[in-house]
């Protein structure tokens, strides 16, 4: 019996995407999200601009989708529990 594979982020009920993680290591991926979202607003915003933010913005979210696309489930539309 080939063994089943542990998401780190489920599909959304409704949607196409990631819903919040159910594994420790996908909150760990979270928070250290957030963390970088943090610190380059208050290193970046005051020193380099918003244009330079938001381009560290979009990278950290690249690597963020990234991962939950390679340890989350296949996101497909969902329409809810059919």
């Amino acid at each position: 019996m080939p063994e089943s594979k542990k998401y780190w982020f489920p599909k959304k009920r409704y949607g196409w995407g990631w819903g919040l993680p159910v594994a420790w290591q996908g909150w760990l991926v979270l928070a250290i999200y957030a963390v970088l979202l943090a610190v380059g607003a208050a290193e970046l915003l005051p020193e380099r601009g918003p244009a330079v933010f938001l381009t560290y913005s979009g990278l950290v979210t690249l690597v963020l989708i990234a991962i939950c696309w390679i340890k989350g489930e296949p996101p497909q539309w969902k329409w809810g529990d059919r």
